[in-house]
C-alpha cells in the first residue's frame, strides 16, 4: 500500500547541517529567524518555552521533540522569561563545549540538542506544505534516540556517512510526523492521514494519481457526503482536496523532469494529464515557467 507520508519526506531529501548542546539557567530569551531552515530539538533534561511566530507559546519538558519543517521567526526562553523582541549578548557563553545562556554558572534549569538541518529537493517549499507548520512529540524516547545516532554519525567522517545520515533524517522526519497523526496535529498530511476516512482519500490519490479524480470520487472512497468530505479535508489538512492533488502531481512532475529518464509526453502521462499539451498548460500555470524550461534549468544547475 502507498504510504504518502514516507513519499513526500523522500521526496524532501533531508540532510544534515549542523547540531549543538544548548542549556540555560536563571531567565533568558533567544530570538531566531533562520527563515525556511528545518529547525529540530529534544529536551535532555529540565524545561524551556517555545514560541512559534504564528502559534501559541508551548512549554517543552524532558524528552519532548519539536520539528518545524520550514522555521519562521520563534522564540526559546526559560520559563519565567517576559516576552522579548532580542537577546542580551553579554548573556551567552561556550562551557564545556555547550552554548549557555542567561546565569552563566552552576547548573542548568535546562538542557536540550538543537539542530537544522536542509533539503535537497528544489521543490522543497512545494512540499513542506503539506506538512504540518509545528510538530510537537512528548514521552516518545525513540526520537530522542533517532537525534542523538544522527549526531554521532554527523560528527564522523566514516564510511558513506553522507547516505547514513539521510536514511537516518528521513527515519526522524517520518517518526515526528506520525506520532503527531490526529487531531492534535496542525492542518496538514499528518492530520488528515490521522482520520481513518480522510486518509483512505490521501492514500487513494498517491496510489492513482493518473486517475481523474473528483471530489465526488474521493468523497464516495472515504464514505462521506461530498460536502462533509470537502469541509473535513480542507479543515485537517490545510487545502482542497484538488488542491492538495494538484500539489502533490505537480511534486512528481517536477521529480520526473529532473530526473530527465523520460520525454515530457511521458511525464504528463505519469501524473494523470491526457496529453503534453495539457499538461504544459497546467505546469505552466503552477511553477511559473514550461515543463521543457524547468528541466533545462534544472540541469544547468
Amino acid at each position: 500500500m502507498t504510504d504518502p507520508l514516507t513519499e513526500v519526506v523522500t521526496l524532501l531529501q533531508p540532510g544534515a547541517q549542523f547540531s549543538k548542546i544548548v542549556s540555560g539557567a536563571g531567565s533568558w530569551t533567544v530570538r531566531r529567524l533562520e527563515a525556511g531552515q528545518p529547525f529540530y530539538c529534544v529536551i535532555l533534561e529540565g524545561a524551556c518555552r517555545l514560541e512559534v511566530d504564528g502559534q501559541e507559546p508551548i512549554t517543552l519538558q524532558t524528552e519532548d521533540f519539536v520539528l518545524i519543517p520550514s522555521a519562521r521567526g520563534f522564540t526559546m526562553s526559560s520559563l519565567d522569561a517576559p516576552t522579548s523582541d532580542g537577546i542580551d549578548s553579554s548573556t551567552v557563553s561556550f562551557l564545556n563545549g555547550e552554548t549557555r545562556h542567561g546565569i552563566q554558572s552552576g547548573p542548568p534549569d535546562v538542557r536540550l540538542l538543537v539542530g537544522y538541518c536542509v533539503f535537497g529537493s528544489p521543490d522543497a517549499a512545494l512540499l513542506v506544505t503539506l506538512l504540518p507548520e509545528l510538530v510537537h512529540v512528548r514521552g516518545e524516547s525513540r526520537l530522542a534516540a533517532l537525534v542523538q545516532l544522527v549526531v554521532d554519525e554527523s560528527r564522523e567522517q566514516r564510511p558513506a556517512r553522507d547516505v547514513i545520515l539521510a536514511r537516518l533524517l528521513e527515519v526522524l522526519f517520518i517518526e515526528a510526523l506520525r506520532s503527531t497523526a490526529g487531531t492534535a496535529a496542525s492542518p496538514g498530511l499528518v492530520r488528515g492521514l490521522g482520520d481513518a476516512r480522510l486518509a483512505i482519500a490521501l492514500r487513494k490519490m498517491h496510489e492513482s494519481p493518473t486517475r481523474a479524480w473528483t471530489v465526488a470520487q474521493l468523497a464516495k472512497e472515504a464514505a462521506l457526503s461530498r460536502s462533509t468530505f470537502f469541509e473535513r479535508f480542507s479543515h485537517a489538512v490545510g487545502v482542497a482536496p484538488m488542491q492538495y492533488l494538484l500539489a502533490w502531481r505537480m511534486a512528481m512532475a517536477k521529480n520526473l523532469l529532473r530526473r530527465k529518464e523520460v520525454g515530457i509526453a511521458e511525464v504528463a502521462q505519469r501524473v494523470g494529464y491526457s496529453s503534453a499539451s495539457t499538461f504544459n498548460v497546467a505546469f505552466t500555470r503552477y511553477a511559473g515557467l514550461p515543463p521543457g524550461r524547468y528541466a533545462r534549468e534544472q540541469v544547468q544547475a
